[in-house]
């Protein structure tokens, strides 16, 4: 079976990546690193691979990595630890102080938007437009109306 691995290509800083996204998914205790020109991380469901390539390549908003989370600690904690140095953009995006993408939302967003009452689903997309980080209590506050 085929297994396909994100790779992110890193000017120099893919160690110091490593060290911030095993900091911020594994808090107890991070995995040890790999060594070598590539490094990898094990995220929840995924592993990526870290390259220290030179400056010849930016991230963009061309790929994001979409985390999905069940609580809004979870989300207040990942949001916190990838922002710290980064940029938060809107709708629960951000960029990670190395200019990675990244999307950090509820597993309820899917739920409430997905509704097959369009009116209530409305309300949710335009509250989620109005937020940065995404807050639970207020898009199931729009749901509710």
């Amino acid at each position: 079976m085929a297994v396909v691995t994100p790779f992110l290509w890193f000017d120099g800083r893919a160690a110091e990546a490593k060290a911030l996204y095993d900091s911020v998914f594994h808090p107890d205790g991070a995995p040890a690193s790999d060594g070598g020109p590539g490094l990898s991380v094990s995220l929840p469901g995924c592993e990526l691979l870290l390259f220290d390539g030179g400056p010849h390549h930016e991230f963009n908003d061309a790929i994001s990595l979409f985390v999905s989370v069940d609580t809004q600690d979870e989300l207040d904690r990942l949001w916190e630890g990838l922002g710290d140095g980064g940029t938060p953009v809107q709708c629960g995006w951000l960029h990670d102080r190395f200019g990675v993408r990244w999307q950090i939302v509820p597993s309820l967003l899917g739920t409430l938007l997905g509704d097959s009452d369009r009116e209530r689903a409305g309300r949710v997309h335009q509250a989620m437009l109005g937020m940065v980080k995404l807050d639970m209590a207020g898009l199931q506050a729009a749901y509710d109306g």
